[in-house]
C-alpha cells in the first residue's frame, strides 16, 4: 500500500498563535505534527523541550512525531514517550549503539525511528531497517528550517526503498528538509512515505490546501 503521509513542522508555527496554528493542523489532511528538539549541541540551534509538549498534545488531535536533535537521547526518549509521543526518532550519528535507545522507546509502547544526516552514509542505516518503525532521512542539516533540498537524498530514498522492499519490511521513510508542494510527489514516488514540511506549510497563503496539494 503506497503512503502519501504529511508531518508539518511545528518549528515553523506562530508561536504568538500556537493554538490557532494546531487547529488549522486538525481542520487540515495532516497525518502527524512534527515536532523538532534541538539542543545547541547536536545542532548548532537550540528550539524547545518537555514543557511544550504540554500544548502539543493538548491542542493536536494528530499523533505527535519527536525528533531529538540532540546528544545523548538515551537520556530524554523515556520522558518524551510519557509526554505524549507517538513516534520518537533520534540520530544514528549520537549514539554508540542506537539498539539500547530503541529499546527504551519501544518499552513504552512508542513507535521508533533512526535519523541520518546528509553527511552519514545511508548504508549505515541498512542493519537497523528490521528493528525500527521507521528511517528519517534529512534532506538538510539539522539544525535550521527553510534550507533547500539536497538532490542527492532521491539516490538515498530509491536504495532505501529498494531494501525494505527486498525484505519485505514494513518500514516508513520519512524525509526531511525542502520539501514542499514543488517536490511532494518526486519524492513520494522515489519511495517515501512521510513528508516533513515547515515553512512551506506555515508559511504558505493557505497553509491547508499546500497540504493537501502535497497529498494529492
Amino acid at each position: 500500500m503506497e503512503n502519501k503521509l504529511i508531518a508539518p513542522s511545528v518549528l515553523s508555527a506562530d508561536f504568538g498563535h500556537l493554538a490557532q496554528d494546531l487547529e488549522m493542523i486538525n481542520r487540515s489532511e495532516a497525518d502527524w505534527l512534527h515536532i523538532d528538539v534541538m539542543d545547541g549541541t547536536f545542532v548548532p540551534n537550540i528550539s524547545f523541550g518537555f514543557p511544550l509538549m504540554v500544548p502539543f498534545r493538548q491542542y493536536c488531535a494528530k499523533p505527535l512525531d519527536v525528533h531529538l536533535m540532540i546528544v545523548h537521547p538515551e537520556k530524554y526518549v523515556e520522558r518524551f514517550c510519557d509526554a505524549g509521543a507517538w513516534s520518537v526518532g533520534f540520530h544514528l550519528e549520537a549514539v554508540e549503539d542506537p539498539l539500547p535507545v530503541l529499546e527504551l522507546i519501544r518499552a513504552k509502547g512508542v513507535r521508533t525511528c533512526l535519523t541520518i544526516n546528509p553527511d552519514i552514509d545511508v548504508k549505515r542505516l541498512v542493519p537497523y531497517l528490521d528493528k525500527v518503525d521507521m528511517v528519517l532521512l534529512m534532506s538538510v542539516f539539522a539544525g535550521f528550517g527553510g534550507q533547500k533540498f539536497i538532490p542527492e537524498t532521491m539516490d538515498k530514498i530509491r536504495f532505501i526503498r529498494q531494501e525494505i522492499d527486498r525484505r519485505g519490511l514494513a518500514t516508513l521513510i520519512e524525509i526531511d528538509g525542502g520539501v514542499n508542494t514543488a517536490n511532494a510527489a518526486e519524492l513520494f514516488a522515489a519511495g517515501a512515505d512521510v513528508l516533513v514540511a515547515g515553512s512551506a506549510v506555515f508559511g504558505a497563503k493557505d497553509p491547508e490546501e499546500a497540504i493537501h496539494q502535497m497529498k494529492s
